[in-house]
C-alpha cells in the first residue's frame, strides 16, 4: 500500500488544498525528511493569486513551496552526508551535473534542473510543502539551528548569488529598490558584504520600517516622495550598486538615473514582461546591467551565515501558521502592508 502525507496543493488561482500526496520510496541516495517549517515565497504567491507566471502556468496539480527545513527520520543504504535525527534545510535545486551548463560550473542554469514547487517543466516538480519529504542527499545541508531560521536558507542563497554579480561591495554605496524578503535579504547580504551606505525605496511604509530595522541606513517612501531619489542623480550619479527587486521597470529606471558611471545595477526582481530601457543612458554612464537566477553553491554558505549568526533574520518573520491554515498563511503573505515573511509550521 502506497504511503500518503498531507501537503499544500495549488490546483489553479485561488484552489489550494490540503490534501494526500504520496510519499516516494526512498532510494539508496535518498534522505527522508520530516518538514518543519516552510517559507511562503513570491513565485508561491504567484501561483497563488494568479495560477502562474508569465507564460508558466499550473498545468496539474502542484505542491507549492521550496523554503523548507526540517528534521532527517531515515537515510538510504548508501547516503554518508547525514543520519537520522540531523536538522537540515532542503536544497530545493537539483541539478543534472551532465549538460553543458552544469559542466561549465553554472548549475543555476542547468538544462535539467529540478527546482522544487516549479511549473516550469512538464509534469511539474512537487514542491516542500508536504509533511514528508524524500530528496536527494546532496539536497539535505546540516543546519543546526531553529526550523524557522533554517527556511531562510533559500531565499537568503538568492540574494547571495545576486551579491556575487555585483561584484566588491567593500565600502559601496548601495541602492536597494522593493523592500519585501528578497529587498531585504539583499540589503543585508550587501551590509555583509562591507557595504558602507545602504538606501532602500518602496511605495509602503512597513516594508521599508522592516528594511531600515535590519540593514538600511535610510528608507524612501516614493509613494510620499516621489522625488525622494532626485537628490541622488547629481553629478552622474551617487550608487556604486543597485539591487532591483521589486520587478518594477519604473524601477529599474529610477536606479539607472542614480548609479554612478561605471557602476552596477543587478536586475533582481521578476516582473510581469518587458520593460522599457533609456539605452542612451545606458551607454553614456557606462552601466553593467547584470541580471541574476537562483544559486548554486550559496545555499551551503546561506546555511553556514545563518547557523553562525551572521545575520538575524528573525524580524523579516511577520507569523507562522500551521498547515491546516495554509489558505489564511498565503492570504497573509499577499497583503504587503501587513506581511513580510509567513511561514508554515509542519
Amino acid at each position: 500500500m502506497t504511503e500518503t502525507t498531507r501537503a499544500a496543493v495549488i490546483h489553479a488561482a485561488h484552489d489550494l488544498r490540503i490534501e494526500p500526496f504520496d510519499v516516494p520510496a526512498t532510494g539508496p541516495h535518498d534522505v527522508r525528511v520530516r518538514v518543519r517549517a516552510g517559507g511562503i515565497c513570491g513565485s508561491d504567491l504567484h501561483y497563488f493569486n494568479h495560477g502562474g507566471f508569465g507564460v508558466v502556468r499550473v498545468r496539474e496539480p502542484m505542491v507549492l513551496g521550496h523554503e523548507v527545513a526540517g528534521v532527517v527520520e531515515s537515510v538510504g543504504s548508501a547516503v554518508t552526508r547525514v543520519r537520522a535525527g540531523d536538522s537540515v534545510a532542503v536544497n530545493p535545486s537539483l541539478p543534472c551535473g551532465a549538460c553543458r551548463f552544469c559542466l561549465m560550473g553554472i548549475a543555476n542554469h542547468c538544462l535539467e534542473m529540478r527546482f522544487y514547487g516549479s511549473a516550469m517543466r512538464f509534469p511539474h516538480v512537487q514542491g516542500g510543502f508536504r509533511e514528508t519529504l524524500v530528496c536527494h542527499e546532496s539536497q539535505a545541508i546540516l543546519a543546526d539551528m531553529p526550523f524557522e531560521r533554517a527556511a531562510f536558507a533559500e531565499p537568503l542563497a538568492v540574494c547571495l548569488h545576486a551579491a556575487r554579480q555585483a561584484g566588491n561591495l567593500m565600502g559601496a554605496r548601495v541602492l536597494v529598490t522593493g523592500a519585501g524578503p528578497i529587498g531585504a535579504l539583499c540589503a543585508m547580504a550587501a551590509r555583509l558584504g562591507g557595504a558602507r551606505e545602504i538606501v532602500a525605496t518602496d511605495l509602503m511604509a512597513a516594508p521599508l520600517a522592516t528594511i531600515r530595522r535590519v540593514a538600511a541606513d535610510h528608507a524612501l517612501n516614493l509613494r510620499e516622495q516621489p522625488d525622494a531619489l532626485a537628490p541622488f542623480a547629481a553629478d552622474k550619479g551617487f550608487f556604486d550598486v543597485a539591487f532591483e527587486c521589486s520587478g518594477s521597470g519604473i524601477a529599474l529606471t529610477g536606479a539607472l538615473a542614480v548609479v554612478r558611471p561605471g557602476g552596477t545595477i543587478v536586475q533582481v526582481g521578476l516582473g510581469g514582461g518587458e520593460a522599457t530601457l533609456p539605452l542612451n543612458m545606458v551607454v553614456a554612464k557606462e552601466i553593467n546591467l547584470r541580471g541574476t537566477f537562483r544559486f548554486h553553491e550559496e545555499f551551503a554558505l546561506a546555511v553556514d551565515v545563518l547557523q553562525r549568526g551572521a545575520l538575524d533574520v528573525a524580524p523579516l518573520l511577520t507569523e507562522t501558521l500551521p498547515l491546516d491554515e495554509a489558505e489564511r498563511a498565503f492570504t497573509l503573505a499577499t497583503d504587503r502592508s501587513r506581511a513580510m515573511k509567513v511561514q508554515i509550521a509542519f
